[in-house]
């Protein structure tokens, strides 16, 4: 999952980039919002973070002119301002979430995993694919109540086809959901990633499977047939 932190405090913001990175995610940071604007007009986010007191745009005019471009990403607003009519007024323009500072991380962190469930059409604390579930609230995977032993990048992977499970994943939308402006993910080091997976997740009936030249997607391990590719 690839979030976008829009936050003009330095402090804070390493705060949470070290919070959000511990926890797995792909983050961005930017600190005003003419750059919040450039990076949701060229790249995709499951979700922003947006402060309103930014330099150059204002948070609101932020979520204004992106819900007017149509964009659905998840919007969590984070701020200062706490007057009840500033709430009606960011939830009127879109924002899915408020939350005032000072916040409670726990709390942070538990919204941000409601929003992202939401945005991925699960309203349910976990998602079952054959013998396989995933816990949206932990990120975490299991077979009954054996956890799966999963480094945090493939995590990252596995998490997003599982959201997905039976659909074909892009390359393209697989590289942004697993880095952020900074990183540089090449298409072999996927193939690694989809390698270990395969090999972790065969003892458990699952496996991913390449559709060419397109991408990537999760299915049941099939003892014999030849192997299909589903609709995107």
């Amino acid at each position: 999952m690839r979030l976008l932190l829009v936050e003009d405090n330095e402090a804070l913001a390493e705060g949470l980039i070290a919070i959000l990175r511990g926890s797995g995610y792909a983050l961005d940071w930017v600190s005003d919002g003419a750059s919040a604007l450039a990076a949701l007009s060229t790249e995709r986010f499951d979700l922003v973070v947006l402060d309103l007191n930014l330099p150059e745009i204002d948070g609101l005019d932020v979520l204004k002119t992106i819900r007017g471009r149509q964009n659905r990403t998840a919007v969590l607003i984070l701020t200062a301002r706490g007057a009840p009519e500033e709430r009606v007024r960011g939830l009127d323009l879109g924002a899915d979430d408020y939350l005032t500072k000072p916040f409670d991380i726990g709390e942070f962190e538990a919204r941000i995993r409601v929003l992202l469930r939401r945005q991925a059409g699960h309203r349910a604390s976990s998602v079952t694919f054959g013998r396989v579930t995933l816990d949206l609230t932990s990120r975490t995977f299991s077979v009954g109540d054996q956890p799966i032993d999963i480094p945090a990048r493939e995590v990252a992977l596995l998490e997003t086809l599982f959201l997905r499970a039976g659909k074909v994943v892009a390359k393209e939308a697989i590289m942004q959901s697993l880095t952020g402006f900074d990183e540089d993910l090449s298409a072999n080091a996927i193939e690694q990633y989809v390698s270990r997976l395969r090999r972790r997740l065969a003892p458990h009936g699952l496996t991913v499977k390449t559709a060419r030249g397109i991408g990537y997607y999760l299915d049941r391990l099939a003892e014999t047939g030849e192997e299909g590719v589903p609709p995107a």
